[in-house]
């Protein structure tokens, strides 16, 4: 199988991922990205490579950072060391000091046991799929064996939170004055950075899950455990919560009443905004596949074309990146904001969405009603031949649906890329109704595709 999946190399640190395959990746990456003419001009100039090397408090990134930054080191690369800091954060100063690369160790929402290496270009954006590739087959080949005062240094990149935070409040269309805020950062990458940003802006902020120990990050906390920062938000009566993940790249949000607002509803709030103030390029949203069929109907009515894409970030960047679109993102909270980020940023899109509260002297639920969220219900059909969704069959049925529902509602079967199961989606007016469809177009797919 691959070793790169869909967002970098990710599995059980010390299982998968061992400080040995960490030290070659590093080195494999320095033999590929050592290339290009950016890379001959700087050694021609008679400078090294530079990477900037980050990661999240989980405690096997210690370990796994430090065998990166000694393979980039033992190839000629210079290492700048953000210690840890949000995956936006590295993405961010990649850029910010004209690094030829940058490796964040990291598993984003998952559990502690788990580690990952995401691999950023110049330019802090995410490789393409044949650069990743590269880097595979370069694992078998020669590394770069420089001597004497040939290898690279490693250096404490000791201003890398004060620029990233610099960079957020420069961003900010208005201040956060007045408004109560609980941030929740998931025991992870944020809980340095995300609060003395979000105070720095003017809110008033409470803070939960922000104590890692390095075993605790996701652990019932988080975007992923919303309840914990719903119960928060009423009981202090605040204005609004902010929950990040683990390595703080999404944002998704509560009202004051405990109310769960997405991604979907995040993105409705921004891209509204940033057309009144003619910041929304050619007046689009790139959102994927799984965004509610609400988010469609909103943008319509305000006059908001949508793209859509296939479901991952990766896929919305893309495309953000083809027709030059400024903002895009997912139901999940990966917010992009092209004109401050080249990654999802969980900080830069709650600022922003708190900004807007303050900008409007609004609240939160009031804003999220400009979208109509419609039930949606999602049937993982498991045992299945997931390349067979395009069965006659299985399509007959998906249209009668359809017809069905007609303007009230939406179908998706979707093959997974990992697993022998089909996701049946179906969105409707009510429930109820979604349910009925959604079971009985897993009934069909059970029947015809079973493995």
């Amino acid at each position: 199988m691959p070793l790169f999946g869909t967002d970098g190399v990710r599995g059980l640190a010390n299982g998968l991922l061992t400080a040995e395959l960490a030290l070659h990746l590093a080195q494999a990456t320095a033999v590929v990205l050592g290339q290009g003419r950016s890379a001959e001009e700087r050694k021609a100039q008679g400078r090294r490579l530079t990477a900037v090397v980050a990661r999240d408090p989980r405690v096997s990134g210690e370990f796994l950072a430090a065998a990166v930054s000694a393979g980039l080191a033992s190839s000629g690369v210079d290492v700048l060391d953000a210690g840890v800091i949000p995956t936006p954060a590295t993405a961010f100063l990649i850029a910010d000091r004209d690094a030829d690369f940058g490796v964040m160790v990291s598993a984003s929402h998952n559990p502690a046991p788990d580690n990952g290496i995401k691999i950023f270009a110049r330019g802090g954006t995410k490789l393409p799929d044949i650069v990743e590739e590269r880097i595979e087959r370069a694992l078998e080949g020669e590394r770069l064996q420089p001597t004497g005062a040939g290898v690279g240094r490693i250096r404490r990149f000791a201003d890398a939170e004060d620029r990233y935070v610099v960079h957020l409040l420069g961003s900010l269309p208005h201040r956060l004055d007045g408004i109560h805020v609980v941030l929740d950062c998931a025991h992870g990458a944020a809980a340095g950075v995300s609060p003395e940003t979000f105070r720095d802006a003017g809110a008033q902020v409470t803070v939960i899950g922000a104590d890692p120990d390095g075993l605790n990050i996701n652990d019932g906390v988080g975007s992923t455990h919303l309840d914990v920062l719903a119960e928060a938000v009423v009981r202090l009566g605040a204005d609004v919560g902010i929950a990040h993940d683990g390595d703080a790249d999404r944002c998704l949000a509560v009202d004051a009443d405990g109310n769960v607002v997405d991604g979907d509803q995040i993105m409705a709030i921004l891209a509204v905004a940033m057309k009144e103030r003619g910041a929304l390029a050619d007046d689009t949203l790139v959102a994927t596949v799984m965004s509610n069929l609400g988010l469609h109907r909103a943008m319509e009515a305000h006059g908001i074309r949508v793209l859509q894409t296939a479901v991952g970030d990766r896929y919305v960047l893309e495309a953000m990146n083809a027709g030059s679109y400024s903002l895009g993102g997912e139901q999940s909270g990966h917010v992009i904001m092209s004109d401050f980020a080249t990654t999802g940023d969980g900080l830069l899109t709650g600022l922003h969405l708190v900004a807007e509260m303050a900008r409007q002297d609004k609240t939160l639920a009031e804003l999220a009603s400009l979208m109509t969220v419609y039930p949606q219900v999602l049937v993982n059909v498991r045992g299945v031949d997931r390349d067979g969704v395009k069965d006659e069959v299985v399509q007959a049925a998906v249209a009668e649906s359809t017809a069905e529902l007609g303007d009230s509602g939406r179908v998706l079967l979707r093959a997974s890329g990992t697993e022998p199961l089909v996701r049946v989606m179906v969105e409707a007016a009510d429930e109820q109704t979604a349910r009925a469809h959604a079971d009985r177009l897993a009934d069909v797919v059970r029947e015809r595709l079973a493995l």
